[in-house]
Parts: structure tokens; C-alpha cells; sequence
């Protein structure tokens, strides 16, 4: 698997056209899936852009969460993100030149003339338009860069930003009902606040939603082994869709789910043991919600988490995805903390 990754660039280039379209052509092995990886020079850098004018050290930080849902809806993620007044937002399924999402930069586009500053790294390079209802929708049209991955958008300055591989098993490859063949695997990234007044570092991170809690259980502590690495005692903040489909659904059962989630999911355990904290950070309620697309439907899992150690966190909310018009953005919730140190 690729070492964290440190390598900063002002864009990410896109891949070649004629690498991508071997890969489509190529048998789907795990070995062939490495070749790849290492043939697209996107997935070995972080691309940032500074914020215009840094925010000083607020001394109390808002942290929010979001999966995007390939951030198609930037008007609508950017108006929550300012009505719920967050000072760092950790963003998943995050599109940039995708036909799905308008082909355009969505990151750029979200943080527009706000002067905001952002991290973005690549999770996949896309080889279709994406899964089925949007293979059919966008039948003809093509990906301008092909990228999927995670966000941190904020107007605080960021040191030391990286990305976390936390797999890279050719899972994607073959694609799934035909469609959606990948190139990468899931990760994380991370960057220290730089102006406050001890290391803290703030993790947007998107673990497997197709296979199982062992495997999530084995992503985290890929992430765990690269935090000890380079910040192993440093207070930590780790947001976004963990997928934790094996939690309890029952209305009944949510508030043992905070205080026992180690029971159905075990990455909880090694987060636990590696001081992190989420019963402060998390409201009892789901996080999934009827989206766009008209999906999922009820009953709603809590697939959304903040887990931290070092700080202290109060306030946890469960934000509605919902435009200025009632309209979903998203087929999950945005979950929101307060921070400190």
C-alpha cells in the first residue's frame, strides 16, 4: 500500500486519457489494479489552496461533517455550511470533473469568493460516469479529470496536510452491476490547525459502504497506524461517513448504540483505545436521509461520525441536507460539533 502521502500541488493533474482507457480494457487483478495506481500521478499528491486572508485561532472551533453526495448541490452545501457556522468542514464524495456533477472543480466552486482555502485528494479515479441511474442519465457525455475523493474546506490556515491510504484493494476495479469500475481505494486526509495554541490535527476520512465491519474495522487502523506515525499524541478530530451499517436501526437502541458501538462495529474498540472519544460529539439520531435520487428509504442508519481525543467537544447536532427550498442535497444529514482545547 502507498505511504502517507505529502507530495503538495497547486492542481492535480488528469490522468491520461489513453491510461484510463486501458484500464478499462485491462483483466481486473489485483495486480493490475497496482500498476495503475502508480501510472496516475493524481493519486500520489493532495492539492490546497491557502485561504486569501487566514481566520485567526478562534479558540473555539465548529466542526461539521458532510458526505456531499458527489457535491453536485454546491449553492445548497454552501448556504448550510453557513447557516450552521462551521469554521472547518470535513467533506466525502467530493466530484471534480465528473459529468454527473457539471464537470467542474465543486470545491472551488463551493468555496467560490468566500477566500476559503481547501485540501482535496483523490479517493478514485472514475472509469464510467458513475453507477447506473447516473450512467443512464449522462449516457453520452465524459469525465473531464475523473476524480472522487474527500474535502476539507476552511478558513483557517492548514500545516503538514497529507493523504491517508487506508486501502487499496482493486475492491472497485471489476465495478459493480456492470458499472463503476475504479482505480484507487478509500483514504483519508489529514493537516494540522497551524495557528493554534498546540498541535491539533483535523481528519476527513470516507470509509468501504460495500463490504463488511471487519473491513472498516481494518481501514481505521490503517488510519490509527498513520496518526501514531506523525501525531500520536496530539489532540484529533476524525470526521465523515464511516458506514457503520452494522449499528441498530430501533428508535430504542440509539442510545446504547453511542455508549456500546464497539458491540456491532469493532473500529470503535481501536479508536477507543487510542483515546478517542465520540459520545460528546454525537447526537442519537441517524444520519442517512432520503436523498435526490429518492434513496435509501427508512429506517435510517447512523453511518455519520466525529470522534475526537484531546479536545473538548459539546453541542453535537444532526444538521437536515435540505436547500433554501426544502430540497435534499444529499442522502445524508451533516452532523456538527463544537470543539476545544
Amino acid at each position: 500500500m502507498r505511504p502517507v502521502i505529502r507530495h503538495i500541488v497547486d492542481e492535480l493533474p488528469a490522468p491520461d486519457n489513453s491510461v484510463l482507457a486501458e484500464a478499462r480494457r485491462a483483466e481486473a487483478t489485483r495486480e493490475n489494479h497496482g500498476r495503475f495506481i502508480e501510472r496516475i500521478a493524481a493519486l500520489h499528491a493532495v492539492e490546497q489552496r491557502a485561504p486569501a486572508r487566514p481566520i485567526p485561532w478562534p479558540g473555539r472551533l465548529r466542526i461539521a461533517a458532510f458526505n456531499a453526495e458527489r457535491l453536485k448541490y454546491c449553492a445548497g452545501t454552501r448556504a448550510l455550511l453557513d447557516r450552521v457556522g462551521a469554521h472547518v468542514a470535513l467533506l466525502s464524495e467530493v466530484d471534480v470533473g465528473m459529468a454527473r456533477s457539471g464537470n467542474v472543480h465543486t470545491v472551488r466552486r463551493l468555496t467560490g469568493d468566500t477566500g476559503e482555502g481547501y485540501l482535496y485528494g483523490v479517493e478514485f479515479v472514475e472509469l464510467d460516469l458513475g453507477g447506473v441511474s447516473e450512467m443512464r442519465l449522462h449516457a453520452g457525455e465524459r469525465n473531464a479529470c475523473s476524480f472522487h475523493g474527500n474535502a476539507v474546506v476552511t478558513g483557517l490556515a492548514l500545516a503538514e496536510p497529507c493523504l491517508i491510504p487506508l486501502e487499496e484493494s482493486g475492491f472497485w476495479f471489476p465495478g459493480r452491476k456492470g458499472v463503476q469500475r475504479r482505480i484507487g481505494g478509500r483514504m483519508a486526509l489529514a493537516a494540522r490547525i497551524a495557528d493554534a495554541p498546540r498541535p491539533l490535527w483535523v481528519v476527513s476520512t470516507h470509509l468501504e459502504s460495500k463490504t463488511d465491519e471487519a473491513d472498516r474495522h481494518l481501514q481505521v487502523q490503517a488510519l490509527l497506524r498513520a496518526l501514531d506515525g506523525f501525531a500520536p499524541h496530539d489532540a484529533c478530530i476524525v470526521g465523515g461517513d464511516f458506514n457503520t451499517k452494522a449499528l441498530p436501526r430501533d428508535a430504542g437502541e440509539r442510545d446504547r448504540m453511542l455508549a456500546e458501538p464497539a458491540r456491532y462495529e469493532p473500529l470503535f474498540a481501536d479508536l477507543e483505545k487510542a483515546g478517542f472519544a465520540w459520545v460528546d460529539a454525537n447526537a442519537p439520531r441517524p444520519t442517512q436521509r432520503t436523498g435526490p435520487a429518492n434513496k435509501p428509504r427508512p429506517p435510517f442508519g447512523k453511518l455519520d461520525w466525529l470522534v475526537f481525543r484531546g479536545l473538548e467537544a459539546e453541542a453535537p447536532k444532526v444538521v437536515p441536507a435540505l436547500d433554501g427550498n426544502g430540497r435534499p442535497i444529499s442522502d445524508h444529514e451533516m452532523v456538527v460539533v463544537d470543539v476545544s482545547l
